[in-house]
């Protein structure tokens, strides 16, 4: 999973939960445009120049992962809203318009995107079952679960006809799509870690592109599909040994994520951060020198998302979001000109995370 909206207000909760026991008592949000506790964080702001036009496209629950489609006209993302127990995936025109529900309604589900032809990819369990599935035992820390239930689907457009994809007994998610020929990366645990896979858009050619120990995941193609970005945790010594414990339980521990970059056949690889905390969500700039993410980097409580830009050397580092809230999950249109990210802002609380998009300006 690319990171869903429950499991980053779940991760704000449990380190705040974790900064209370210890003592960290303060407010963390020493920016001057901060507005007191409990009252809503700006939409806009000053200090966010790379930001234009900025506009909110849903409204109540929690919404995120919001992403593109080829031609820029729509957005596919999942959310947790209007009665539902857990993550569906929705369909919605650029402007938040025409707003309706594409996957089947049962299960958990997350990573969903467009496909070249309109139809539609996402992850899901509702093959396995029609509930929620379990949760993580918090006595273990903040963890994810790695549902083995959780298998690649396709669907058409409207979310009709939807069959099984990819399948292994393992979990299979975190799926995306190159916009030129279709070809899907995806992030699964089939031989034992959690690696990076790549197949044709039937499902047919299946290779594997990483074989490091650690979390390999939330694989995006570059504009033009000759680069992959990712997160990647590379764990060493007793952090591998827990890591390994947890995995074998499906469970994986995301807090220290690094970015890199790739061929997109797996080859060339570049670590791009360098900077032990929890970043995620890469996506590659169509001139491939340029990486949105989101990381925790500025808040040494680590409760405070932002969006970054970076060269993909790993040079030039700008921060681009200052909202004292959560922002994430950044992706630009396939020509650079549109910014589509998910944030808490304009909220009183992180109970209520949204779509915004806006105009980039260099």
């Amino acid at each position: 999973m690319n990171s869903s909206p429950t499991r980053m207000r779940e991760y704000v909760g449990a380190l705040l939960a974790a900064w209370l026991m210890c003592g960290c008592m303060g407010d963390p949000r020493s920016d001057p445009q901060a507005p007191p506790p409990g009252a809503p964080t700006p939409i806009e702001r000053d200090d966010e120049p790379h930001l234009a036009n900025l506009r909110k496209l849903t409204g109540g629950g929690e919404n995120a992962e919001a992403y593109w489609s080829p031609d820029g006209t729509e957005l596919v993302f999942q959310a947790t809203r209007d009665g539902l127990s857990c993550d569906q995936i929705f369909r919605m025109d650029a402007d938040g318009a025409n707003l309706r529900q594409v996957s089947v309604g049962g299960g958990r589900t997350t990573c969903a995107y467009i496909q070249t032809d309109g139809s539609l990819i996402y992850s899901s369990t509702h093959g396995h079952g029609p509930g929620c599935l379990w949760t993580p035992d918090r006595s273990l820390g903040y963890v994810w679960p790695l549902y083995p239930e959780m298998d690649i689907w396709r669907a058409d457009a409207d979310g009709a006809n939807a069959r099984v994809l990819f399948a292994s007994d393992g979990y299979d998610a975190e799926a995306t799509v190159c916009p030129v020929d279709g070809r899907i990366v995806f992030t699964s645990t089939r031989n034992g870690d959690l690696d990076l896979y790549v197949m044709n858009r039937d499902g047919g050619e299946l290779r594997q592109l990483t074989d490091t120990p650690g979390y390999d995941g939330g694989a995006f193609f570059s504009p033009d599909c000759s680069k992959i970005v990712w997160r990647a945790s590379r764990p060493t010594g007793e952090a591998l040994a827990e890591y390994r414990g947890l995995l074998a339980e499906s469970l994986v521990r995301p807090s220290s994520l690094e970015i890199f970059v790739a061929d997109s056949d797996g080859t060339n690889v570049v670590q791009v951060t360098d900077n032990g905390r929890a970043n995620f969500a890469p996506y590659l700039h169509a001139d491939n020198q340029q990486i949105l993410f989101a990381s925790n980097m500025a808040d040494p409580r680590g409760r405070d998302f932002d969006i970054y830009l970076i060269r993909s050397d790993g040079t030039g580092l700008e921060r681009v979001t200052y909202n004292p809230t959560f922002d994430g999950f950044p992706m630009w249109t396939h020509d650079g000109r549109r910014l589509a990210f998910a944030s808490n802002r304009g909220n009183a609380s992180h109970g209520e995370t949204n779509v915004f998009v806006a105009d980039w300006i260099d």
